[in-house]
């Protein structure tokens, strides 16, 4: 069995209400929800939340919350790999097969991409199967500055030519196939026991920020969405 959970807690600071603020005529959750439904990937799609008012919304979507989540995990260090967890185990973990953790801002996921990685993630043996997305330019050339001055991350290539240098990818901030016994031991996602799951640069955009929102906007708008 598979179940998919979207975190989604109350108390954004810099993005007010984030959650459930419009996003192309409707709560940004919606679009999450809505891939995941149309997917026909899951038994139960489920909205891990602390809010009254994201949950009412989630309902309305098609989502279900069977339970709140406790204030220890709605905080701003709640870290997702216990969400889940806690999560898993209001579910009765031993019914479920693998979950899908899908990120409540993620407004260019689609159903297709759930579908896909779902396959590859059967196929393998990997404990996770997660979003990424190629940096659009190379991570080798990064620097950082120190009281005015320069100092690059990796000095070694600076003589390397760009086309050289090996392609390097990041957290597309989509979705996380897991295991329940990955996600109940709390196994790092970014590591050999991982697979990436490469989606398009001009489907990416993590939203952490109002500046981040509004380049989502100019997205949606040049991609067409809702589609």
């Amino acid at each position: 069995m598979n179940v998919a959970i979207i975190p989604a807690r109350s108390g954004s600071k810099r993005i007010l209400k984030k959650n459930i603020k419009d996003f192309s005529g409707k709560p940004i959750i919606y679009w999450s929800i809505k891939a995941a439904i149309d997917s026909s990937l899951f038994s139960r799609v489920i909205v891990s939340t602390d809010s009254e008012a994201i949950a009412e919304v989630a309902r309305q979507s098609g989502a279900c919350v069977p339970f709140k989540r406790p204030e220890s995990l709605s905080g701003d260090h709640a870290i997702i790999a216990d969400v889940i967890a806690h999560s898993i185990e209001q579910e009765v973990a031993s019914c479920i097969d693998n979950v899908c953790c899908i990120l409540a801002t993620a407004p260019f996921i689609s159903a297709d991409d759930l579908k896909e990685s779902f396959s590859r993630f059967q196929e393998g043996n990997a404990g996770y199967c997660f979003s990424a997305v190629e940096y659009n330019f190379p991570v080798q050339r990064s620097f950082y500055t120190d009281g005015g001055s320069v100092k690059m991350f990796f000095p070694g290539e600076y003589k390397t030519r760009s086309q050289d240098l090996k392609k390097s990818y990041h957290d597309a901030a989509q979705f996380y196939w897991g295991k329940r016994s990955t996600w109940l031991a709390k196994e790092i996602i970014f590591s050999e026991n991982s697979q990436a799951y490469i989606i398009d640069q001009e489907r990416v955009c993590d939203i952490d920020t109002p500046e981040d929102w509004k380049r989502a906007e100019r997205m949606a708008e040049i991609l067409g969405y809702p589609r």
